[in-house]
């Protein structure tokens, strides 16, 4: 590799309790989940001392909501991505501190809010619940504001595309962020990452993982298959390996600018749950479909799947072999039924909007991967929706690896989009001779703001 390795950071922003404006919590019956209310408390920012803020609990999930001293009217929700105690039914900590646009938001007159969610774990129906019903607090705390936008990261990205489609009428734009908006399918990427790898490498393959020795043992075995040279894995590869590097970039979002250094950084430095450095694409999946008490494990299927190792659309004998002996994993059809968000946890993304929606998202991004946009935006132009969606390729390997500058921008076009009725300028995620040339992803790249293994542009 020809750039320098950079080390990744996490920053945990803990919620300091000062004073501030209390709201009463309201009377609701004992929730599944017990809020920290001692991590509701949030400190002013430099310029908005005289903000409004409050904090509290209403059905059962907590709450922030700020309100600058000079409010244009407006409201912005914040839905945070996956976090806070992981399948602990006992404790919610998230202390909602990822809000990355709040001094925009405040700088530019907009009141903002945001909820706990009153359930861990990747409960996406019940966030968006919560959500709507904490906007709808707002009213009565604050007032009934003029247009209501939601914005949010991974999770939350996936919780305002729902919304939007939800609540049609609710809110005037949207901005989801590393969202997985694929869908079903998008999930199913992981699957096919995991599977593959096993009957590429091993010569069969077995779902669900025994989580004892695939990730130390099984994963270890499989790379040392796929290395043209030992301890060659991820750069140096056999025939085999150099297949199923071209068939994951396949099916994370097709040929595309910065999968060489996605590949590169998913497969060397992070790692889920095994502390084995490089581990992450084998880890991520097996781990949170296995581990989370939830019914993951039944949604993912790639019965219908074609899985091609290069770019000619035919099957060549090594595809149609691996096609024919790949195990292939059903859903429950129960899981994939839109019967309503109390019903569901995660409920269908189905690209139906009405209201103008602007996303954000990392070309190198293999958590989410980019195939969530292509997904998207065939599913929002098969509504006839094209003219309300803009998508913006980000060049970074990390997942929700956006600047302030890229993050501001998207929020002013997205808001000056619903002010104005002009649409503002994108990406065609649509169009796979688009995504594959050498610089997409360019235009909206702030490559001054650190990004992670940027691939460079032409």
């Amino acid at each position: 590799m020809k750039r320098s390795l950079f080390i990744l950071c996490v920053l945990v922003l803990i919620a300091l309790a000062k004073i501030g404006v209390v709201a009463p919590a309201d009377a609701t019956s004992p929730p599944q989940y017990v809020v920290d209310e001692s991590s509701l408390p949030f400190d002013a920012l430099p310029g908005h001392e005289d903000a409004t803020r409050l904090w509290g609990v209403h059905a059962g999930a907590g709450y922030r909501i700020e309100v600058p001293a000079a409010w244009n009217g407006d409201l912005v929700m914040w839905a945070h991505g996956l976090g806070g105690r992981i399948g602990n039914p006992q404790l919610f900590l998230e202390p909602v501190e990822d809000f990355a646009l709040r001094q925009t938001v405040l700088d530019m007159g907009y009141a903002w809010a945001a909820s706990t969610y009153s359930k861990n774990d990747y409960n996406v129906s019940q966030a968006v619940i919560d959500t709507h019903a904490l906007a709808t607090r707002f009213h009565g705390l604050v007032g009934n504001p003029d247009r209501i936008f939601i914005t949010g990261r991974s999770m939350g990205g996936h919780i305002t595309g729902v919304s939007v489609e939800q609540y049609p009428s609710f809110y005037a734009g949207a901005l989801p962020l590393c969202a997985l908006l694929g869908g079903f399918e998008s999930l199913d990427s992981g699957l096919d990452f995991n599977l593959a790898a096993q009957q590429i490498a091993l010569g069969s393959a077995a779902w669900p993982i025994d989580s004892d020795t695939y990730l130390t043992h099984t994963a270890l075995l499989i790379k040392a298959n796929l290395e043209a040279v030992p301890g060659g894995w991820p750069v140096a590869l056999n025939a085999d390996g150099e297949a199923f590097r071209q068939l994951v970039e396949l099916r994370t979002g097709g040929v595309r600018p910065n999968f060489d250094e996605a590949w590169f950084f998913w497969n060397s430095f992070p790692h889920f749950g095994s502390g084995i450095p490089g581990n992450f694409l084998f880890d991520a999946v097996p781990v949170l479909l296995g581990a989370l008490p939830s019914d993951l494990w039944t949604i993912v299927d790639n019965t219908d799947v074609i899985y091609q190792t290069d770019t000619d659309p035919a099957l060549s004998p090594y595809e149609q072999a691996l096609n024919e002996a790949i195990l292939r994993v059903a859903a429950d059809p129960a899981a994939r039924q839109n019967n309503g968000l109390p019903n569901v946890k995660i409920p269908p993304v189905t690209g139906d909007i009405s209201v103008p929606v602007l996303t954000l998202h990392n070309l190198g991004d293999m958590v989410a991967p980019f195939l969530n946009q292509v997904i998207y935006a065939g599913e929002v132009a098969a509504h006839g929706q094209s003219e309300l969606l803009v998508q913006r390729a980000i060049r970074g390997v990390n997942h929700c690896g956006f600047t302030q500058s890229e993050l501001e921008t998207a929020f002013i076009d997205l808001t000056t989009w619903v002010e104005t009725g002009v649409r503002p300028a994108g990406d065609d995620a649509g169009d796979p001779a688009a995504v594959a040339a050498d610089d997409f992803g360019c235009q909206f790249t702030d490559f001054a703001g650190g990004h992670l293994f940027p691939a460079p542009c032409p």
